[in-house]
């Protein structure tokens, strides 16, 4: 048990030293889906100097507003998620970037304590291994946008027919008001909740542009 765990703590350390440097091309994610359902791939890896920056801002209003100060997990949008959970209806999440980000590259999907204890490990490694831009530039790539999609330069071109470095603020803020559920929004025909959520996060992407809370190039 011992030779195992040890296997274990050099495998993923050398994942995320190898992946600090190198394209994330294949995620577990895009493999389950594929297998699953079917869907053929649509992924095309780019730096983040190439992804506007209207996309990073967008993301963070979206998903994780505390994420440049943070070091991977934010106890405060936890507690706010449990509060309205407890309450019922929609279901509320408290991942941050980082989590979906070790989420998204390293693990399989689901709910399990397993899942989410490995869930945290990966998110302390790269916080401690990635710098912010870094962690950004892999969830950027790596994030579901719809059936097959994935990465916000696969996305810039299959919705927009655009690159990622010309993403408008309007368009930018569309794609991340899907990324809650991607296989059942679409930016181009959104549903009412995702106006909703497309208006709440277009509030907050002036605040975050003005306070900086991004990685910049």
């Amino acid at each position: 048990m011992l030779k195992v765990l040890l296997l274990f703590l050099v495998f993923s350390l050398f994942q995320i030293v190898v992946l600090r440097f190198l394209p994330v091309y294949r995620t577990p994610l895009m493999y389950s889906r594929w297998i699953q359902e079917d869907y053929e791939i649509e992924h095309d890896w780019v730096p983040y100097s190439e992804i506007s920056e209207n996309m990073a801002i967008a993301m963070v209003a979206a998903e994780d507003g505390n994420f440049m100060n943070h070091k991977g997990f934010d106890l405060d949008a936890l507690m706010s998620a449990a509060k309205h959970n407890a309450k019922g209806g929609n279901v509320h999440g408290g991942s941050t970037i980082s989590q979906q980000t070790a989420k998204n590259v390293f693990l399989w999907q689901g709910r399990s304590f397993l899942r989410k204890g490995l869930e945290a490990y990966y998110t302390f490694l790269i916080e401690f291994c990635w710098d912010k831009k870094r962690i950004m530039e892999v969830y950027l790539n790596s994030i579901e946008f719809g059936p097959g999609i994935y990465g916000v330069e696969a996305a810039s071109q299959h919705y927009y027919n655009c690159k990622a470095s010309e993403l408008t603020q309007r368009q930018a803020e569309s794609l991340a008001a899907i990324v809650p559920s991607p296989l059942k929004r679409n930016p181009l025909h959104p549903d009412a909740v995702t106006l909703r959520h497309r208006y709440r996060l277009h509030k907050g992407f002036s605040y975050v542009k003005r306070k900086k809370l991004y990685p910049t190039p």
